[in-house]
């Protein structure tokens, strides 16, 4: 398995100036479609019920992280593999997250203010996260004498936070202005907008792919398995950790899908941006999984929200 994913690290995929032009607008449309839906009674939410919501922020951008990090301590992946899956953990639920937790008879109401609230903390968080995960694992690999191709990546902490300030937040300011001044324009957009992106990002995930279709189809059934295994991570932590501090079920639900939905979008973006990642530098381990990751994380969603769905939710009582 190994062996096979050493070649995957060393491939470089098809990916022009225009298309990273057109995934940058595609991601700063989603979060727009975010941020119309952010209220000032989403951080209200955050003082009257600041448990969930804690423990939610803290399973996304403390506990997924580590667990990830063991993870590929475990399994021994190729270094731009880890990378990726550091990347991936690194960033925030994704935007099908509460369409997904109202289909799992979730909480949907935390489920939108874990979303909000995590996008703009993300502007700090992720790239905290990948500095100190990615440097940790870097400094692993080379004290391990694994080989020198992690020499040349020096992880940016500010580099990076710069281009999520730029990705994230931007976006996000709009759509809070836009949201709060034209509140009647944003009923009515804000459902098709929300439809719109998912669309737009999954068409994209399939270009990307298609267009990388042989090297896709080599390492499928090796990236497959990782991504299987790093996703099912995720959302057993988000619901660990909801379930230890005994939470009402429909919060569980909602932390879980927060936590294993992720904006691999966003790490699609930050791969293929040269201030990060220089272009010399072969990542194709990182893209696979993180446009893999885009695709696996939807079908996984809607399989443990339709599971939800035919679960009834018990009484307080009953609540373990």
């Amino acid at each position: 398995m190994k062996e096979a994913l050493e070649v995957l690290d060393h491939v470089r995929l098809n990916f022009s100036p225009a298309g990273l032009f057109a995934l940058n607008v595609t991601i700063a449309f989603i979060m727009f479609g975010v941020a119309i839906d952010i209220k000032l009674q989403h951080f209200k939410d955050l003082l009257m019920n600041p448990k969930s919501v804690v423990i939610g922020l803290i399973s996304q951008f403390v506990l997924l992280p580590s667990v990830t990090f063991l993870f590929i301590m475990l399994l021994g992946p190729t270094p731009t593999v880890a990378l990726g899956m550091i990347l991936i953990a690194a960033c925030p639920g994704g935007n099908i997250s509460n369409f997904m937790t109202a289909m799992a008879k979730g909480n949907v109401a935390l489920s939108v203010s874990l979303t909000a609230i995590a996008t703009l903390a993300a502007t700090f968080m992720t790239p905290l996260n990948f500095a100190l995960w990615g440097k940790l694992f870097v400094k692993y690999y080379n004290i391990a004498g694994a080989g020198t191709f992690l020499v040349p990546i020096e992880i940016d902490f500010f580099q990076m936070l710069q281009t999520v300030v730029i990705l994230l937040g931007i976006p996000v300011a709009i759509g809070v202005l836009f949201s709060h001044y034209l509140p009647k324009i944003t009923v009515k957009i804000k459902k098709p907008i929300r439809q719109l992106s998912i669309v737009i990002f999954i068409a994209f995930v399939i270009i990307l792919l298609s267009a990388n279709f042989d090297h896709f189809m080599r390492f499928i059934h090796l990236v497959f398995i990782i991504v299987l295994i790093h996703n099912g991570l995720a959302l057993l932590s988000g619901f660990g950790a909801a379930t230890i501090f005994k939470l009402p079920i429909a919060d569980r639900r909602a932390v879980t899908i927060e936590t294993g939905i992720q904006n691999s979008g966003l790490a699609l973006v930050l791969m293929f941006n040269p201030k990060i990642f220089p272009p010399e530098l072969e990542l194709g381990g990182m893209t696979i999984i993180a446009a893999w990751w885009g695709v696996w994380h939807i079908i996984s969603g809607f399989v443990i929200s339709y599971l939800w769905t035919r679960k009834k939710i018990p009484q307080p009582s009953e609540i373990i």
